[in-house]
């Protein structure tokens, strides 16, 4: 409860010292730059033709950056824009914005920007340009924005190594019909020009080992859901494992979840990977069975049907004890 306190305090704190770097006539005018951009942030995604979405990507990019012009724009949210993607790191040294466009089924397209905090509030702007379908190799490619491998974000994770902070991206790609993309990518700045992907992603304690990647890219499946998130009590990535339906793991269209979890755990300035997360194994014989309410013939038992608790209630610790069910008389005229 302490923490869930301070936690509140902190972010009302966060979003007092926000409001203050911006005037009001500013944040007026924002809002009704929001409004207009909202209209084109949603032709992104819903307009029925490639023509249309190329268009309100193209009105929305325009409008956008001339709205980041703004003074103190950095500490305006755009909150109603639900169809971009907008991360702060813990810091709160940036922004990073990402969003999609679909041009057909076999063809997305990421585009996005980095906002840097100046201390006047000017705009300091870096456009992202996605460079992925003609990059030779994508997990071992070290980029600037004008390199980008691209994504859609929707987490970022601050760790630090020595005096550098290493800012870490998770995120997706529809990437194509077949099969669909999460990205880890890890972005640093070096003479405050951003760069994305190193010798991040290590798999030096594996039984086999393979060689240093600099972004770790799950591809599996496009019906499938496979989850890759960042586990705060863990301080780890998970991931879930994935194998091929048809034995043919190089066709990464093929690949589902098995229902194991991998991760990644971040150890002296890079991301070691974790072969098995999870490791309790149900002892041979002990597995769960089913317990039927009816016998082989069909008919009920009467045992199964009463409240069978193995241990008396008042023994169970409070937080699971059942609450006593209190029978009301029903008034047979109402």
């Amino acid at each position: 409860m302490k923490n869930l306190i301070l936690f509140s305090i902190c972010i009302s704190y966060s979003l007092c010292c926000f409001s203050q770097r911006i005037k009001k006539s500013e944040e007026i005018f924002l809002q009704q730059k929001e409004d207009s951009l909202k209209a084109y942030s949603l032709d992104l995604i819903q307009a029925i033709n490639a023509q249309n979405r190329f268009k309100a990507d193209s009105l929305f990019t325009k409008m956008f950056v001339r709205a980041l012009k703004t003074k103190g724009s950095f500490y305006y949210s755009f909150d109603s824009l639900e169809t971009i993607s907008k991360l702060y790191p813990p810091d709160s040294s940036f922004r990073i914005f990402t969003w999609q466009m679909v041009i057909n089924e076999n063809i997305i397209r990421q585009h996005g920007a980095i906002q840097m905090k100046t201390a006047d509030g000017s705009l300091k702007l870096f456009p992202l340009i996605d460079k992925s379908d003609i990059t030779i190799n994508v997990a071992d490619t070290i980029g600037n924005n004008k390199g980008w491998i691209g994504a859609v974000y929707y987490r970022i994770i601050q760790n630090k190594s020595g005096s550098q902070n290493y800012y870490t991206l998770l995120g997706y790609d529809e990437n194509n019909i077949r099969s669909t993309r999460k990205i880890i990518e890890v972005l640093h700045f070096e003479n405050d020009e951003p760069v994305f992907g190193g010798s991040y992603f290590s798999f030096e304690n594996d039984a086999i080992k393979l060689p240093t990647v600099s972004r770790y890219i799950m591809e599996y499946k496009k019906a499938t859901g496979a989850r890759l998130t960042y586990d705060e009590n863990l301080g780890m990535i998970v991931f879930e494992h994935l194998e091929s339906e048809s034995n043919e793991p190089k066709k990464k269209f093929t690949l589902i979840p098995d229902g194991d979890y991998e991760g990644f755990k971040w150890n002296k300035g890079k991301w070691v990977h974790v072969e098995k997360v999870f490791t309790q194994v149900t002892p041979e014989g002990k597995e769960p069975v089913p317990s039927p309410l009816k016998d082989t013939q069909g008919n009920l038992k009467e045992d199964k049907l009463q409240d069978d608790n193995t241990v008396p209630i008042e023994d169970m610790p409070s937080t699971i004890k059942k609450p006593k069910v209190v029978k009301k008389k029903v008034n047979p005229n109402q």
